[in-house]
């Protein structure tokens, strides 16, 4: 089965050198596919929804802060 990713989207905080990443919901919305802003059509890191989420989570609560 091929993935199917619609919308892309860079976060709000890129900056204007574009050194990025892209999100976007699989169209099933069981998978988040993760990308390189730069390489469009290079390779696609498939992370699944709940795992997302949680990762995100952990992101606003400050758990990936620096020591």
């Amino acid at each position: 089965m091929t993935s199917r990713f619609a919308r892309w989207r860079k976060s709000t905080r890129s900056g204007p050198q574009a050194d990025c990443v892209e999100v976007a919901v699989r169209d099933d919305r069981t998978t988040v596919g993760v990308r390189d802003s730069k390489a469009p059509a290079g390779a696609v890191l498939s992370v699944p929804l709940p795992a997302w989420a949680c990762f995100v989570g952990e992101v606003k609560r400050g758990g990936f802060g620096r020591p």
